[in-house]
């Protein structure tokens, strides 16, 4: 099989301390950092543009754009924010981003708060990374001291200074609305939009607001150019993917691919193939993330084939399910996870889900009707279409594509199979 890895963001992991700024630097770090600060701020972004880098946070938005919105704002005072609230169940890369290669993060959002023009920025942690945490703090302050943080960076008269602040266990707070209004000491809890971050954002300024991986692809991006990272990928898909490969899989781990690799060649490559029995199916992004049975799996890493298929790609776990397991179990498991992560301020998800719950499990005792079948079904489009935030809209995935692909699943648990499950 050929080679399906392609290191880029992983390439000094195990290389080098992660507590050890020297060692970053001795294997090229800053130097982006460096090449940025001489350049223009709209240089910056257009390079950014350039290289057709897309938020790895699971939305996809383009990360260019998202830049110029805010370099354009109008406004004295703007934020930047790193979202590390790795809450979803089956993630685990920006963890590792962190504990192997933190100023490689650090790094991609000075360049950024040089670009957009903010002088504050966040670093928001999942509160059970600790390592994490530790790991980050330390790296904010070797980059103070060395000059690379704080006032008048490398000489340039830019100024930024990085804050860490850690979530108490919370899913929502992986939202993005949620997780600003946590920091400005409110509770966690989405709102409506728009305003979006970038225009009114944090304390109500102009936010630049992003996943770990997406600020970690900054450097690289500066270092060879826009146009040299859009040559990693597909057409529709640039740069290079972090996969959290885990489940019933032989070697799990985080995995860096370009896109354009399939499910399969994940699986079957670095992952060593299944475990055993195998595979009954794959759940792609996490627990909000679509369930594609084993004729789906040669389907590249693709945000357009993704899209094509009413799929999305989510924010890169891969979670190998084999036949020693039954779909429903691992569809009420999701379920249950979401009734109890549902932060609670709107209907449709905090109802929604509970009742969903609770017709779900009339499959589970085989006492399903066809009534029910119906129900189920508007209930998964009204939670959809108008929770308030993705978390909440995204939350019964895992049981719409298991009644697409897994039909019979769901069939074996009504009173009479002349049911129709769609």
């Amino acid at each position: 099989m050929e080679q399906i890895e392609y290191k880029l963001l992983t390439r000094r992991f195990d290389i080098i301390d992660a507590l050890s700024i020297d060692d970053y630097i001795a294997q090229g770090g800053y130097t982006a950092l460096a090449a940025a600060m001489k350049m223009k701020p709209e240089e910056i972004v257009e390079e950014v543009k350039l290289s057709g880098l897309r938020g790895r946070g699971g939305a996809a938005f383009p990360v260019g754009l998202k830049m110029d919105s805010v370099r354009k704002a109008d406004s004295e005072v703007k934020y930047l924010i790193c979202n590390a609230d790795e809450g979803e169940p089956g993630n685990f890369k920006d963890r590792y981003l962190m504990e192997k290669d933190p100023h490689q993060v650090l790094e991609g959002m000075i360049i950024c708060s040089a670009a957009v023009g903010a002088h504050k920025g966040y670093i928001f942690i999942r509160g059970e990374y600790t390592r994490s945490i530790y790991i980050m703090s330390s790296a904010v302050q070797a980059a103070l001291e060395k000059g690379f943080l704080g006032k008048n960076i490398l000489g340039t008269g830019h100024d930024f200074e990085i804050e860490i602040y850690t979530g108490a266990g919370s899913y929502v707070c992986g939202e993005e609305f949620a997780l600003m209004l946590c920091i400005e000491g409110n509770p966690a809890r989405s709102t409506y939009k728009p305003p979006f971050p970038t225009t009114e954002g944090l304390f109500g300024k102009p936010t630049q607001i992003n996943n770990v991986e997406s600020f970690a692809n900054i450097p690289s991006i500066i270092s060879m150019t826009g146009a040299e990272y859009s040559k990693i990928g597909t057409k529709d898909s640039k740069g290079t993917k972090l996969v959290s490969l885990c489940g019933n899989v032989v070697k799990k781990g985080l995995y860096e691919v370009p896109f354009g690799v399939s499910i399969r060649d994940v699986i079957d490559g670095p992952g060593g193939g299944p475990l055993q029995d195998g595979i009954l199916m794959v759940q792609i992004g996490g627990a909000s993330g679509p369930c594609l049975p084993p004729d789906m799996l040669d389907i590249p890493l693709d945000y357009k084939t993704f899209a094509d298929q009413g799929l999305s790609l989510g924010s890169g776990a891969i979670i190998v399910i084999d036949r020693r397991f039954g779909v429903l179990d691992i569809v009420r498991n999701t379920l249950k996870f979401f009734k109890h992560e549902s932060c609670g301020k709107c209907t449709p998800c905090r109802e929604g889900i509970y009742h969903l719950l609770i017709l779900f499990d009339k499959f589970i005792l085989g006492q399903a009707e066809q009534k029910d079948l119906d129900t189920m079904m508007q209930l998964i489009e009204t939670v959809e279409q108008t929770s308030i935030c993705g978390l909440g809209q995204a939350a019964p995935t895992a049981l719409k594509t298991t009644l697409h692909y897994f039909p019979q699943a769901y069939m074996s648990g009504m009173r009479t199979n002349r049911s129709r499950v769609i």
